[in-house]
This record gives structure tokens, sequence and C-alpha cells, in this order.
């Protein structure tokens, strides 16, 4: 029997009119503070997005509150089970977006996008002839993990889609296009960009990768490595099969690895594959600049353990 871990983290979001945004925002944050809460929310005029940890009762008392606002009555949260927080700080921001598209002419999510498609109709659609599957995330997102044959998008941020897309795509026009992101938020508006541009058989992933993972019947299939989750866990498994396989290449010596780290230098922060072996020999520093920087967080860790083990002696 397995045990119930004592931590959850909830992952979730909803394109719905919020007028008060900006005091919505100030009452939530007053809110997960007051109940222990961490993760990040971000509230403007079009709806909420967030993804926060705490214990089951922390995190149960947190999504009766968001469902006993009308406009989120039947917000759907998707649960991951956690030993412990996923975040170190509690952040709640008020934006004139949820996902920073910057488009010249804005896609409203309930009136224009993709048809949603559970994980099993989205395994058996990508087996299809007629089918181009889009990565609807960034490139280092698609380099962690991805679909099977799907397409990587040379983008850093969702506002360079549409640019991309217009150059990258238009000879796909006549098929089926399957889009795909982590929780789905991104593919809401996504979908609206294609079919804006000419596309006419959008589709997209419903409740994102993360579901697609748990749904006990696909369990994760078709799906290469691992994916990219915006906590401290940075990446998560999804495929439970005996398909799953790694793609990762350590950045140092090339070496298979899906071990995904931040650079020590904290002025930097460069997320790159990297082994063990070569963690220890390169300082988990992505440059020769990094390894040297003053405030280079693995060297001052190895400095405190040499004189933590210097005073055990003594």
């Amino acid at each position: 029997m397995q045990v119930q871990k004592p931590y959850r983290i909830l992952l979730y979001y909803k394109y719905t009119p919020v007028d008060n945004y900006e005091e919505y925002a100030a009452e939530h944050l007053k809110f997960c503070k007051d109940n222990g809460l961490l993760g990040r929310i971000i509230i403007a005029p079009e709806g909420i997005n967030g993804t926060v940890s705490g214990t089951i009762e922390q995190t149960e008392a947190y999504m009766n509150y968001v469902r006993q606002d009308p406009r989120f009555a039947d917000m759907w949260f998707k649960i991951d089970e956690s030993e412990e927080h996923a975040f170190k700080k509690m952040y709640v921001r008020a934006k004139k977006e949820l996902v920073t598209w910057r488009l010249e002419n804005d896609v409203d999510p309930n009136e224009k996008t993709g048809t949603h498609l559970n994980p099993k109709e989205f395994y058996e659609m990508m087996q299809e002839e007629d089918v181009v599957i889009l990565d609807g995330r960034n490139y280092y997102e698609y380099d962690l993990g991805h679909f099977r044959g799907a397409i990587r998008p040379e983008v850093d941020s969702s506002r360079e889609f549409p640019e991309w897309i217009r150059e990258n795509m238009s000879q796909f026009k006549d098929k089926k296009v399957l889009t795909y992101c982590t929780g789905g938020i991104r593919c809401e508006k996504l979908t609206g960009v294609l079919m804006d541009q000419g596309f006419e058989n959008v589709y997209q992933l419903h409740g994102g990768i993360v579901s697609y993972g748990k749904d006990p019947e696909v369990q994760g299939r078709l799906w290469d490595g691992k994916c990219y989750v915006f906590d401290e866990r940075i990446s998560v498994p999804i495929n439970h099969t005996e398909e799953d396989v790694v793609i990762g290449r350590c950045y140092y010596c090339g070496k298979v690895e899906d071990r995904y780290l931040n650079c020590a230098n904290p002025f930097c922060n460069k997320q790159h594959f990297c082994c063990p072996e070569c963690e220890q020999t390169y300082k988990r520093s992505c440059s020769d600049e990094c390894r040297e920087h003053p405030r280079n967080r693995f060297v001052e860790a190895e400095k405190k353990a040499k004189l933590a083990a210097a005073g055990a002696k003594a």
C-alpha cells in the first residue's frame, strides 16, 4: 500500500474576466502567506495562472478558497504529491497577461481556441499520418523532453511564436496540428494564433503534459525524456512504461544524462544537463567566467563543508 506524501503541488489556470485583478492579487497573497503556502501566481484581467505547494491541509484550504469565488468555482487543480515544498517563497503578481504574448490582435481562449483532446485522443491522433506535432514551449524545455516526432520551436518565449510560426509552419496548413505544453495554458492562445494564421485543424492536449503522464491508460507513452517544471524539482517523469528513455546529454562530456541543473553563478543560472562527475569537475558552472565568479554557490558550499569538517576534527 502506497503511503500518501505529506505535501502537494497544485498547478492550475483559468481564463475568465477579473475586473478587480490588482485588489484580488493582494487578497490572494495575504491568504497564501497566512496559510503557509509557497509558489508563484499571476492574476490578470483575463484570469489566473498559478502553481503552489503546501501540506495536504494547506492545499485543501487553498482549493476551497479559490473555488468559493464564483469566477473560479469550477477550477481544475492538477495535483502532484511531494515530500516537501516545491518553492522557497510565495509570489502573487498582478500582470496584464497570464502568459506574456503581447499579441497585436489578442486572442480570447473563451472565444477562439483549438479543439481540446484528452490524453487518449491525443495519443491516438499523434499516430495518424496527416498530423504535425508542435511543442508549445521554448527550446530548452523541449530539449529536456518532448513527444516523439514533435517540432522543436526555436523560441525563447511565447511572444516569439507568432513570427516563428509565419516563418516555419506555412507548409503544414493542410495538416492537423497538435499542440501541447506543460499544463495547457500556453496552448489556449497558441492554437488561436495558429487559427488566425490560417490553420484550420488545430488541436491541443487538454491538461497538458502533466495530465498526460498521469493518465492510467496512456501512461505517458510516446513521450521521451522528462518534463520541465517551474519549481525546485526542475523536471518530472512522464513516461511510466518500458519505453521511457533519457534524451539529454551532459553539457560538458556529452554522456547521456537527464540531470538538469542551474549554473552555480547566481548571476547566470543557466540551466544545463550535467552528470555527477562533471558537476564536481566543473563546479556546476557553465563557463570559466562563472567558475571563477566570487559568488559561485558551488565553491561557497565546498568552503563551508571544509570548514565544518575542520571544526569537527578540532
